[in-house]
């Protein structure tokens, strides 16, 4: 399972039915669970933790030092969950001392090539990441985002669970959960209704959020209005409480 240039540390803890690929390199602080498939010529690194089942495409680079002038070789992390599918050409890497010093990313997500995950960088559990989509430090992306190909996301922004990012769009400010946000910059365009129905929400949860969006984008009620709004819906309609949550913790201002 351990082609015989791949070059491996013997500190480093790979769990049972591991295979590396050609030419790839493994450091001293690395974990990798079971049944992880790395392929040839990737590089893993500094203190990162891989969790079982992901497969690992060529050319990859994990955990190396943030691409931040203010490290200063903190032991800072990377931390990988289960079951992602991680294309050529990727770079995550790991966080800093001026955040919590780990980047993580979840369970179940689909990283397409050249994806890259900046330091400190909080990645949801299935979610879809087109080609060329690129996270800023310090990014938070819910359960269930898709990033289009060549979406870019300012450093500190939020991007809510189940949004979606049109290719090619840039985010400067946060993304509530359920949006659809396009454009350079970034705007709102009615929320993720196709993304729902897959899902499973129902017609009247769906009713409900579109009605939630208009309470926010439409009504031309100020944000705090809005807020108090639908917080007087929400023990009706308990589908409104991840976008209370969310607006509650925006700290740059949701895209408008």
């Amino acid at each position: 399972m351990i082609h015989q240039t791949a070059i491996i540390h013997s500190g480093a803890r790979l769990g049972a039915n591991v295979a590396v690929g050609a030419y790839s390199i493994i450091g001293e602080d690395v974990e990798i669970g079971d049944n992880t498939t790395i392929g040839p010529h990737v590089v893993i690194t500094g203190r990162t933790r891989i969790g079982c089942d992901n497969r690992i495409y060529q050319f990859t680079s994990l955990g190396e030092v943030p691409q931040d002038k203010k490290y200063g070789g903190e032991p800072t992390c990377l931390e990988i969950g289960d079951r992602n599918t991680i294309r050529e050409f990727c770079t995550f890497n790991a966080g800093t001392a001026q955040d919590v010093g780990i980047t993580r990313v979840g369970d179940d997500n689909w990283i397409m090539a050249y994806v890259h995950i900046a330091h400190d960088c909080q990645v949801g559990s299935r979610t879809i990441f087109a080609n060329n989509a690129q996270l800023a430090g310090h990014v938070h992306i819910g359960d269930w985002a898709i990033l289009g190909g060549f979406a870019g996301v300012h450093q500190f922004c939020r991007v809510g669970a189940h949004s979606m990012i049109a290719a090619g769009s840039v985010v400067i400010q946060d993304v509530p959960p359920y949006v659809m946000a396009a454009g350079n910059s970034a705007g709102p365009y009615g929320i993720n209704a196709e993304g729902l129905k897959r899902r499973g929400f129902s017609p009247d949860a769906l009713l409900t959020l579109k009605r939630a969006y208009r309470t926010i984008y439409k009504s031309g009620l100020m944000l705090d209005e809005a807020r108090a709004r639908l917080q007087d819906e929400v023990k009706a309609h308990p589908e409104i409480q991840p976008l209370l949550d969310f607006l509650a913790v925006s700290k740059r201002g949701i895209i408008r």
